[in-house]
């Protein structure tokens, strides 16, 4: 494989790999913008029931996935959107450089997908990360706060601020359990036993176990609970916060229902004291005790707030999105799988460079993507005080 200069040019065919929970109306988009769309699945029949359920029978191929089924009908230009966890990015990645393909997926960036980004920018091909909801529009809402920010305050100017993010899917119904699950159960207790480090008081601090530092936060009137979670600090850098700025709060998180913390006593006690088999069957348990059900409606909140205070001046900025499902897809994937499918068309329309990409990444570029997710039926609301 020979470097080039230039990104690959597009071949006009999609593949989507898995139709889980987060593949909503966005494989739909795809579909209106591809040349050719194919949905890979476990089986084949099972790839073909979920196109009925999306009602997209006839409009994308139905496949079983392997990775090397998947590997021999890619060609050069074509794009892979990888719907399955994580870990499994870094295979895909490796067959995507080696047939010379774009790929396209809403997770945060691994270790491992790092590591293949420069074979694959020196072959021209684009590396979509973090495109869907959160990892996502999380990122667009900030770097426009910011941006916004900046013209009003200044980048030179000694500057204190408080930037907090959170992110979460709740039921639109509260009930007892104060939850609903929109992706696998043993993910979700396995982020809540991870620590997580962010900065409060300006300085960092780090939370074994994040459930415990869990605050009430008022919402547009309402109060959910929220917490931090992963590694906040190194997105101060990839969000661009001038030099001059002196953080005193940086908070990326998950917010619950107020109630939740209350609601989820035992797990907690479960999560402080169990080994991995016991949490792998606690998640099955709690699958089986509170079941997803097609009568069900999920909504999503993601509140991302910007204070900034200098010397005889102030800015305050935040973003509101606040969607409930409906009976033709859950909000979850609605939100999810509309910012990745905006993606994919920026790659097949050219306007995205090789090598990687975290959803839009400048606040003028966030600007056109939430304009476009806004025509989308992507719903949010932005409020500025000066």
């Amino acid at each position: 494989m020979s470097d080039r200069s230039e990104r690959v040019a597009s071949s006009g065919t999609v593949h989507w790999v898995g139709a889980g929970l987060s593949t909503g109306s966005g494989l739909t988009r795809v579909c209106d913008t591809a040349d050719r769309v194919r949905l890979w699945h476990r089986t084949e029949d099972r790839a073909a029931d979920a196109l009925d359920r999306l009602g997209l029978t006839g409009r994308a191929e139905p496949r079983a996935y392997t990775l090397p089924a998947l590997t021999a009908e890619l060609t050069p230009g074509d794009i892979v959107v990888s719907m399955l966890p994580a870990p499994e990015h870094a295979g895909i990645l490796a067959a995507c450089v080696g047939r010379e393909a774009h790929f396209a997926c809403s997770s945060y960036v691994s270790d491992a997908v790092l590591a293949q980004v420069p074979a694959a920018t020196a072959a021209g091909l684009v590396v979509l990360t973090e495109a869907g909801l959160d990892p996502g529009i999380d990122h667009l809402f900030a770097h426009c706060l910011i941006g916004r920010a900046r013209a009003a305050v200044g980048d030179d100017t000694g500057a204190s601020y408080s930037l907090t993010s959170y992110c979460g899917g709740v039921p639109a119904v509260p009930n007892d359990f104060r939850y609903r699950f929109s992706w696998a159960p043993a993910g979700v207790l396995n982020a809540l036993r991870a620590p997580a480090r962010y900065i409060e008081d300006g300085a960092e601090a780090v939370a074994e176990r994040p459930w415990e530092v869990t605050r009430r936060h008022v919402v547009d009137g309402e109060a959910f609970e929220v917490y931090p979670n992963r590694d906040s600090v190194p997105f101060v850098e990839q969000y661009g916060l001038p030099p001059a700025w002196k953080a005193q709060a940086f908070v990326r998180g998950t917010l619950r229902l107020e109630g939740w913390l209350r609601a989820w006593e035992a797990v907690f006690e479960e999560l402080k004291a169990g080994d991995d088999a016991r949490i792998a069957a606690l998640a099955g348990e709690l699958a089986a005790a509170y079941p997803t059900t097609d009568a069900d409606r999920d909504r999503v909140v993601l509140a991302v707030s910007l204070d900034v205070r200098a010397d005889g001046r102030s800015w305050s900025g935040s973003y509101l999105l606040d969607l409930v499902g409906d009976e033709e897809e859950s909000a979850m994937a609605r939100c999810v799988s509309r910012p990745l499918a905006l993606g994919v068309r920026h790659i097949l329309d050219g306007s995205l460079p090789a090598g990687l990409n975290r959803a839009a990444e400048t606040a003028a570029r966030s600007e056109e993507w939430l304009r476009e997710l806004a025509l989308e039926g992507v719903e949010f609301t932005l409020r500025v005080d000066q």
